[in-house]
Parts: C-alpha cells; sequence; structure tokens
C-alpha cells in the first residue's frame, strides 16, 4: 500500500457488542480510510483485529449505505417486505418529527417508545444525549434486556456487581472451563491468552451444545442440551462436597450462605444431572476431580448459556464455583463474565444521561411517578396491545438508534407486524436500509464509528477507551448525539446540556479521580487501577464483602428447567422433538456486518445445523433447503449434516463447513436480515418471548422446532436485499 505523505493515524475504539472492545489505529490517506488496524500498544488488543473489523472502511464506505434523509413514500415494507423511500432534506425531516412528537407528547409522552440497544457501546452516541432528550420527554423507559441482562442481574446478585478477573491472566491458568462460549467468533484475545496457557500445558474444556470452532480446538468438549448448565453446576459442587474438593477456609471467610447451598448441591448426584445434561455421569464426576485439584483454575463464561429459561439461576451457580474451591485466591484463577461492573462510578453517568430531567415532566422522584417501563424482548406483543389501565397508552411512536428489532427480536412475526401498523409512527437512525428501516416513515443516514467522537467502557477488560473522529462525515451522516440535539432545539428543550458537543461529552466521560485522562487523551486508552486478584481476600462488593448464595430476593439459586423441553413440556416435544439455539455465524455480529459483501460471501446462505440420525431420520441430506417450523412460524435454511464431531462434511452451508449438532439439537446460525433470508424471514421467526427466571431477558436458545425437508429446493431462490430509494422526480 502506497501512502501519501500527508498519511495520518488517528486512535479509535471498535464500538461492537464484543467484550474486547478493541484500541483501534485508523490510516487516513488524502482525506480516506485506508486501512483499520489493532493498536499494536494497548495490551489487550495488541495489534489484531477479529476479521469483521479489520474490515470495517468496507462498511464505512459501502455502497448502499444511507447518506441522505429519507422519507418513506408508500406502504410500510411494500408489497414485497421492502421500504420505498425518496430523499428529503434535514430541516424538513427534524421538523416534521418533532412536530409529530410534541403532538404525542401533549396527549402522553409514554406513547413514544426509544428502541435502541449496542449497535455502538459508545457512551456518547448510545446512550448520552438521547438519554437527555428522553428523560426530558419524559417518553417511556426501554428495559434493554435483549442480550445479557439475566447473566448480569445474576452475576451482580452473587458477586455485588459485573466484575471478574482481568482477561490477561487466562494465560497462567492451569484449567480454563470456556462455557457457552466461541471466542474463537466472539472474543478472539481471550482466545489468543487462552492458546498461551495451553502451549504452557493447561488444559481447555469447553461446555457448550455445538461443537463449535472453539470446542474443536480444546482438549475436551461437553455436549450437554441447552438449558442444562445449572443441573451440570449442581452436580459439580455435589462432586466438590462428596470429595471434600473445597477450600473451608475461604469458604468460611469469604461466602454467605454455603450450608443452604450445600445442601442444594448434595441432591444433585451426578446421575441425576446426566439424565438432565444428555450426558455421561462419568464426564461430570471427572471435569470435577480436575476442577476441585487444579491450581489456578478460570471459567470464561459467556452469555449463551443464559438465554434460556433458568439461564439466570445457571449463573448464580456457576459464579459460586471458584468460591468453593478459593479459585480467586490466583490472579489467574476465578471466573470472567463480564467486567463492566468495573466501570461504575469511573463513568460520569448522571451527567452523561441526565435522569434529574425526568422532573420537568413527572416531578421529584419522591412522589414516585415515573414513565412506565416496555422489554425491548416483549417488543412483538407491545406493539400490537392497544390501551389499557395495565399497560398504559398504545404505543404510538418508536424511534430506533443503534438496533434492528424486525430482525434480532424473538418472535419476529409479530415483531414484523408491529412495525407495518400503519399508524406507527417509526424514524429510524442507520447506516443502511435494514429490516427495520425499511419499516420507518423517515431514516436518518447516522455517522459510522470513524467519523465521530466517542467513549467507551469494556465488559471484557478494564481499559478507559477515547474514540477520535479519523475522517468528515460521509454524504449527510450526523452522529446520533447531534441528531438527539437537534431535535431538543425543535421541541424547544433549553436546558445546557442539549448544547454540548459530541467531544464535550466524550471528554467528560470519565471520572478523573478514576481514569487518567492525560493518558487516555495521549493513547486513547487508560487502565482501571483493579487489583491483580481483586477477591483473593473476598472483599466482593457486596454489603458483606462476601460472595452470596441466597441472594435477597432470590433465595439459593437451583436448576430450572427450560420453558420448551423433552422433560418440562413432553407434549409440545411429540410435536416438536429438537431443541434449537440460533448462535451467531461467525463473520456476524447480531445483525451487524450481514450486508458486508465479503462478509456475507463468507457465510454463504442460512444453514440449520443437524446430526445426521436427526437429519436421515428425516429423508434429509448434506445440502438440502429444508423448513424448520413450530407453531410461532417457519423459516427456511440450508441443511449441513454430519456427525456432530467434525467429521461430517460436503456440499452443504458453504465450502469447507460440517455440522457441529449433538443428538436431539439443531443449530440455525444468526443473526440474518430477513430481507436476506429465502423466504423473507430468519430464526426469529421461532423464537417466544418468554421471559429469563432473573433478568427479564429473552429466552431464544429455548425454543423446540420440526424439521422437514422443502418440498422444491430449486423454486425458492434466497431474496435479494436492498430496499428501493426513489428519485426526487419518481
Amino acid at each position: 500500500m502506497t501512502l501519501s505523505p500527508s498519511s495520518r493515524v488517528v486512535q479509535a475504539v471498535c464500538p461492537h457488542d464484543c467484550p474486547d472492545t478493541c484500541a483501534l489505529h485508523v490510516t487516513v490517506s488524502e482525506g480516506r480510510v485506508v486501512r483499520v488496524a489493532g493498536d499494536p500498544e494497548h495490551p489487550t488488543t495488541h495489534g489484531a483485529l477479529c476479521t469483521k473489523v479489520s474490515r470495517y472502511a468496507e462498511r464505512t464506505y459501502h455502497p448502499e449505505r444511507v447518506l441522505t434523509p429519507l422519507k418513506r413514500v408508500g406502504p410500510k415494507g411494500g408489497s414485497n417486505g421492502l421500504g420505498r423511500f425518496e430523499p428529503v432534506g434535514w430541516d424538513e425531516a427534524l421538523d416534521d418529527i418533532a412536530a409529530r412528537l410534541k403532538s404525542i407528547a401533549a396527549r402522553d409522552p409514554q406513547a413514544i417508545l426509544p428502541y435502541s440497544y449496542a449497535g455502538t457501546m459508545g457512551l456518547v452516541q448510545g446512550e448520552g444525549m438521547a438519554a437527555r432528550f428522553w428523560h426530558r420527554l419524559g417518553a417511556s423507559f426501554l428495559d434493554r434486556t435483549i442480550c445479557s441482562n439475566a447473566g448480569g442481574e445474576a452475576l451482580a446478585a452473587t458477586y455485588g456487581g459485573k466484575v471478574g478477573m482481568h482477561v490477561e491472566h487466562f494465560a497462567e491458568s492451569r484449567l480454563i472451563l470456556i462455557w457457552g462460549s466461541n471466542p474463537i467468533t466472539s472474543s478472539v484475545h481471550f482466545w489468543n491468552y487462552a492458546q498461551q496457557a495451553k502451549r504452557a500445558g493447561a488444559r481447555l474444556v469447553c461446555i457448550d451444545p455445538r461443537r463449535s470452532e472453539t470446542a474443536e480446538k480444546c482438549h475436551q468438549h461437553i455436549a450437554l442440551l441447552p438449558g442444562a448448565d445449572g443441573a451440570l453446576a449442581l452436580a459439580l459442587m455435589h462432586e466438590l462436597i462428596r470429595h471434600d474438593r473445597l477450600d473451608h477456609d475461604y469458604i468460611e471467610r469469604h461466602v454467605e450462605g454455603f450450608e443452604k447451598l450445600r445442601e442444594r448441591a448434595l441432591a444433585w448426584t451426578p446421575e441425576r444431572a446426566a439424565a438432565v445434561c444428555g450426558i455421561d455421569a462419568g464426564v461430570i464426576v471427572e471435569l470435577a476431580r480436575e476442577y476441585g485439584s487444579a491450581r489456578p483454575a478460570a471459567i470464561r463464561l459467556n452469555y449463551g448459556m443464559q438465554r434460556v429459561h433458568g439461564g439466570g439461576n445457571a449463573v448464580r451457580l456457576i459464579a459460586l464455583l471458584p468460591c468453593l474451591v478459593g479459585a480467586w485466591r490466583h490472579r489467574a484463577g476465578g471466573m470472567l463474565l463480564s467486567a463492566s461492573g468495573w466501570f461504575r462510578g469511573a463513568r460520569r453517568d448522571g451527567w452523561l444521561q441526565r435522569p434529574d430531567l425526568l422532573e420537568s415532566v413527572y416531578g421529584p422522584p419522591a412522589e414516585g411517578r415515573r414513565p412506565r417501563t416496555i422489554n425491548m424482548s416483549t417488543i412483538g406483543d407491545d406493539l400490537l396491545r392497544e390501551s389499557s389501565p395495565a399497560f398504559g397508552p398504545r404505543v404510538e411512536a418508536v424511534v430506533v438508534y443503534n438496533s434492528n428489532p424486525v430482525a434480532v427480536a424473538p418472535e419476529s412475526a409479530k415483531v414484523a407486524r408491529g412495525f407495518a401498523r400503519e399508524d406507527l409512527f417509526t424514524v429510524v437512525l442507520e447506516h443502511f436500509l435494514t429490516d427495520t428501516a425499511d419499516h420507518a416513515d423517515y431514516v436518518l443516514p447516522a455517522t459510522t464509528q470513524l467519523e465521530h467522537w466517542d467513549a467507551h467502557g469494556a465488559y471484557g477488560h478494564v481499559y478507559a477507551m477515547l474514540n477520535r473522529p479519523a475522517i468528515a462525515p460521509l454524504g449527510q451522516a450526523r452522529s446520533n448525539a447531534e441528531v438527539f440535539r437537534q431535535l431538543a432545539r425543535r421541541m424547544g428543550f433549553t436546558e445546557p446540556c442539549f448544547d454540548d458537543s459530541d467531544e464535550t461529552m466524550a471528554l467528560g466521560a470519565f471520572d478523573p479521580s478514576r481514569v487518567k485522562l492525560d493518558e487516555l487523551g495521549r493513547k486513547g486508552w487508560s487502565r482501571l487501577a483493579i487489583g491483580e486478584a481483586p477477591f483473593a481476600n473476598g472483599d466482593f462488593p457486596t454489603p458483606s464483602g462476601k460472595a452470596l448464595v441466597d441472594a435477597p430476593g432470590l433465595g439459593v439459586p437451583d436448576y430450572v428447567p427450560n420453558y420448551e423441553s423433552l422433560l418440562s413440556s413432553p407434549e409440545l416435544a411429540a410435536r416438536y422433538p429438537l431443541a434449537m439455539i440460533s448462535p451467531p455465524a461467525r463473520n456476524f455480529l447480531n445483525s451487524s456486518f450481514v450486508n458486508v459483501p465479503s462478509l456475507r460471501a463468507a457465510e454463504g446462505e442460512p444453514v440449520l445445523e443437524m446430526h445426521e440420525g436427526d437429519a436421515a431420520a428425516r429423508g434429509i441430506a448434506d445440502g438440502d433447503l429444508v423448513s424448520i417450523f413450530n407453531d410461532r412460524g417457519r423459516t427456511l435454511a440450508r441443511a449441513v449434516v454430519g456427525d456432530g464431531g467434525g467429521s461430517g462434511g460436503g456440499k452443504g452451508g458453504g465450502a469447507g463447513r460440517h455440522a457441529r449438532a449433538r443428538p436431539g439439537v439443531v443449530h440455525g446460525l444468526g443473526v440474518w436480515w430477513r430481507k436476506y433470508g429465502r423466504d423473507g424471514t430468519n430464526v426469529n421467526q421461532l423464537t417466544h418471548q418468554r421471559l429469563t427466571d432473573i433478568g427479564r431477558a429473552p429466552s431464544f436458545y429455548d425454543c423446540l422446532v420440526q424439521v422437514e425437508r422443502a418440498a422444491d429446493p430449486a423454486a425458492v431462490p434466497v431474496a435479494g436485499g436492498g430496499s428501493a430509494v426513489a428519485a426526487a422526480a419518481d
């Protein structure tokens, strides 16, 4: 690559929903980004990026990127599910949006709903200026539960916060349990540390229903049934107690309520748990022996395993395992699910989001009046609800940013119907015409991470991060913060906080007593002062300083069965005998990157991984087009059939792939945009809106289906992407 003499490197941050939160070096030559690379000096990024983000410039300069405000013409989604729009000026769009929101708010601001999540994890472009706007308006609260809430609240109930060990120290562990995680896809830098440990003699065990890319490279793969993780954790405790592989001193000093846990665990023999998990009892016995004797032992837990009915209880149980064996005494022992709790107090959340602005609408907090809360995971039902005393006013307007709910929310047929309401005023801030944007009244062009200021915490490490814009916004794109700033002015909000610039907010996002702001500005990152072995002497952020077994309001954790399984719902399982999980495709991140041509080409098309026994029983061969269905809907995918041990393979699902499914479980890899599905759907057509035991989160992986060979594969072409943008003269 030949660079101009004026080329420069800008410090930036990956904005996506990944624990690694990488530090970036963005090379700009003649005003154009020519390279996005990892910062070689950042301790956890160490110069390496995943395939997706290394192609971030391809996303920014994508030919289908929305670069002018668009106004809908014709019905929502159109007859083929694709929206039709015409360009409109920013002033016209913002004036009309503000007028519509004012009119609705005059009746009841709770009829207006923001819908956002982690399209960017930034503190400014996520819930910074946007939160100020919604608080001042008095709109309905959005319960942002869709990814991690079950595990996050469960972890906080046990440890007092979303805290854990340092990711760098996994390199020194002697045994690593990789539980509900596929870090080769979802956390490449943790995987690097795990490989360092492996080369030094550590043993790696992957616990996952799917034989993932990670599972193939571990010493052992334990393919339990979806939702059985809590039963496995209890049986491991049973064996640790029975064989006295406990650190009694650590338990006595730093665990509160152990005797209640002991009683519960002793009821879970390996044989009982094995029947729930669908594995051999001997596997549990041996894993408990290894875990109880390895020093130090570490667990890398991830959020896949908590997307079932009992996900919260399972996380609580797994989080207690390091306490029982005293693993926290060592810096390379313990557990990591999320480190985001270390940033509490380091972030200036009150200043960034200004919840005090609610008082102008609802009065002081002491009066007890606040907006209602709508769970983003039940948006399908909630958009279809009428006004009622229990629910409140019907949702009349939705403003979507940093999310694509028509693709990612559960039971998506209902979600699509809700967004198709002609009486629902919908505004979408986006880079592309996604499934959700196709249903918008206005689509507003948003900047990418290369074009705006932002600040970031992380949930996989403890470095505060600063993102600087590398280039000017393309076309007419504006940052999320600028859009809400402009709307606030049109709404008549005069508070000075609405004048804060993106740069001011980014540079002021962290408390200077907790973050070295000079270092942050100079390097683009600064490490929080967290101890090397933070819980070696207890000091958990709970009221007692101890890890909690009997958490307030939750009791002692237990195994909670799935909503849908052979054991819990045998009549349903008789009709839909296969458990379906929908882990992310390797080249996508939720629904991001699905429209990047090189990454979509690498995935090929939507696939369903099946075990060869399940496929043969249904007359399905590798490469067949199949229909996956239940009472909620139906979707099509290409079958990838194998023996679940990595030896399958063939023509299905793209070159070099093979099935990774155990008997009785199928995998619908996601999350494809519906418009790229063969029948205009994706796997969320099949998932339900019932919530987890803790955290009010979705149960995506708690889903029974049936599969059959599609009648005429050649007659069902892959749907085209994109949406029609009408010329102004049309």
